[in-house]
């Protein structure tokens, strides 16, 4: 029996192995499975999550390749999670929600075989497992209410027999899994053809996306790009670049749609998790497998060059200088090449979808420029499209224009708003009124959000499940939108707040809001950014994000340039109107001179 690893495993993995992999050794060689391969932790494609074993070998029956994915746990005991199906509560976690290992290790297989190009080109058989080695039935007899499908089942220590009865049915005695193995690790990384098919099924169900002009140009040109880089075997960077509501995200999805009905190997990926996790669900609601498509820009370290058609890099000013953090491994740590150079090799055609005046984090790198430089070292032509034309702000072009100007993002200074009949623009005096503005408005039946410069302390949920109120002025506060992935509260989690509707009673910050659009913005510029005399100043000292503190990381000059991004990229979430608020009076008044009603 061969075991092999795909990293140097951490102390905790090591005492982890220690207690199950001999059961599951002894349970294979107990019914005869010595010439098994066992692939420990391993990597699932695109993604930092890892299985607990492969067990590959030949099946029985039909002689093909067969593998069994085995999650192992060390739970004793576990119950259901208040009224969940698929969740458990586990006294190694304080008790806490986890997924169901059935519905876990049913997610690992699916995956496999979705991203697997050996696996989609190739007979086989692949079920999972998980198995529970120290627990008996009674102990996690819960677990047994969700029922065993033909992908996943669950077994314990006590049924063990069961366990090996079901390995011997997938596993042929005497027959060595080497080739097998190797043959899943050297594959190909892409999606396969039925997730494709059921990807473009499902975007292209949805309402009809109409591409208008540049939009339509950047779409064709990226179809015609994707169709000559397989027929001449060359490769092509596209950047579309345009501001806020031009459409971009529009052009991916249809993208998406598109090649995927076509059969092309294409993902889309983005860097804000928020972005990524409501176009998952937006874009697979009736069907769940066609997540799996929406990655993030940190996906792509161990990506072999060129296994992609086709890779859509949304909101792609977001880029990070490495896709090192702190949970990457060592041996991946050590490799690390920058991100840039990652997503240029990942696909045929990476597609870079961005604005520049949204680069709004420290090592944040996705200008045109650096593409281009990182696209010349590879020795890779760039083509870049502009879209000019504004959908989101009313489709206002001077409203955008406005704030460009405002900021002294674009040259010549503020100058008085003028109006427009597609857009409103208006400067309030209080917080009171502005959460009253916009919560006649989202009674209405409109969407609408505060956010806010990130200028206040942010807490976690109290116990009780109720929210700190840490956004104060004066004598009105409220809470930040949560940071984490689940509701508490009342309150959507982190990913959902400007799409929620339960997410009008919380302060939105500039990660949470970016990428979004609503009907009507409301915008409190905070301490960080105030007009004094004939200029902006901007006042570190009033930021409290973390990623500003450091000034070796991020001068002054930097941190000015930064804090604007953040107020434009929060002037312009809104489609219909923007209400403006400046906690700082000086500030205010200078706001009321540009804005008269």
């Amino acid at each position: 029996m061969s075991i092999q690893t795909g990293h140097s495993p951490s102390p905790g993995e090591r005492r982890a192995w220690e207690r199950s992999l001999p059961a599951l050794r002894a349970d294979l060689i107990d019914v005869g499975l010595h010439e098994v391969e066992m692939l420990v932790e391993y990597q699932l494609p695109l993604t930092s999550k890892r299985a607990d074993v492969v067990l590959a070998g030949v099946h029985p029956r039909t002689g093909l390749p067969s593998y069994v994915v085995v999650e192992l746990k060390q739970w004793s005991h576990a119950e259901a999670f208040e009224d969940s199906d698929t969740l458990v509560a586990v006294e190694q976690y304080g008790g806490r929600g986890v997924t169901h290992p059935a519905v876990q290790v049913e997610g690992y297989v699916d995956y496999i075989a979705d991203f697997t190009s050996h696996l989609a080109e190739t007979e086989h058989s692949l079920v999972g497992a998980a198995y529970l080695h120290n627990a008996t039935d009674r102990g996690v007899e819960d677990l047994f209410a969700r029922p065993a499908t033909a992908r996943s089942r669950v077994f314990t220590g006590q049924r063990r027999a069961a366990f090996g009865d079901f390995l011997a049915q997938h596993l042929a005695p005497g027959k060595p899994g080497a080739d097998a193995a190797d043959a899943l690790l050297a594959s190909r990384i892409a999606p396969s053809k039925q997730l494709l098919t059921v990807a473009a099924d499902e975007v292209q169900r949805r309402e009809m996306f109409v591409l208008l002009d540049e939009q339509r140009d950047a779409y064709e040109h990226v179809l015609h790009a994707v169709e000559r880089a397989r027929r001449a075997n060359t490769k092509r960077a596209i950047v579309v670049s345009g501001g806020p509501g031009s459409g971009k995200s529009v052009i991916a999805l249809s993208l998406m749609g598109e090649l995927s009905r076509q059969g092309r190997t294409v993902v889309h990926a983005t860097g804000s998790r928020s972005f990524t996790q409501t176009l998952r669900k937006v874009a697979a609601a009736r069907a769940p497998r066609v997540r799996q498509l929406f990655k993030y820009f940190n996906s792509f370290m161990t990506a072999e060059p060129n296994d992609l058609d086709c890779l859509i890099l949304d909101e792609a000013h977001r880029i990070r200088e490495t896709s090192v953090n702190r949970y990457t491994r060592k041996a991946e740590r050590e490799r690390a090449q920058p991100q840039i150079h990652e997503l240029l090799s990942a696909a045929r055609v990476p597609v870079f979808l961005l604005d520049q005046h949204q680069v709004v984090r420290p090592g944040e790198l996705g200008t045109v420029q650096d593409i281009e430089r990182y696209a010349a070292v590879l020795g890779i032509e760039v083509e870049e499209i502009r879209l000019d034309d504004q959908f989101r702000c009313g489709g206002s072009q001077v409203y955008v224009d406005w704030v460009l100007h405002l900021l002294g993002l674009a040259p010549g200074g503020p100058l008085p708003w003028r109006g427009d009949d597609g857009f409103t623009v208006e400067v309030v005096d209080s917080p009171h009124e502005l959460e009253h503005v916009l919560a006649q408005k989202h009674e209405g039946g409109y969407t609408a959000r505060m956010a806010a410069g990130y200028c206040w302390p942010w807490s976690d949920p109290r116990n009780d499940g109720t929210l700190v109120p840490d956004v104060h002025i004066d004598d009105w506060s409220r809470p930040w939108n949560l940071r984490g992935d689940r509701a508490v509260g009342g309150a959507p989690p982190s990913p959902l707040w400007a799409s929620d509707p339960a997410g009008f009673g919380q302060v939105g910050c500039i990660y949470t809001a970016q990428g979004f659009e609503y009907d009507h913005a409301g915008v409190i510029i905070g301490p960080d950014l105030v007009w004094r005399d004939d200029r902006w100043v901007s006042v570190r000292e009033a930021n409290r994000d973390p990623d500003f503190k450091n000034r070796e990381k991020v001068p002054d000059a930097d941190f000015d340039r930064l804090v604007r991004n953040v107020y434009k990229v929060l002037l312009t979430r809104g489609m219909r109107s923007v209400h403006i608020y400046s906690t700082d009076p000086q500030t205010r008044d200078f706001l009321r001179s540009l804005v008269r009603s």
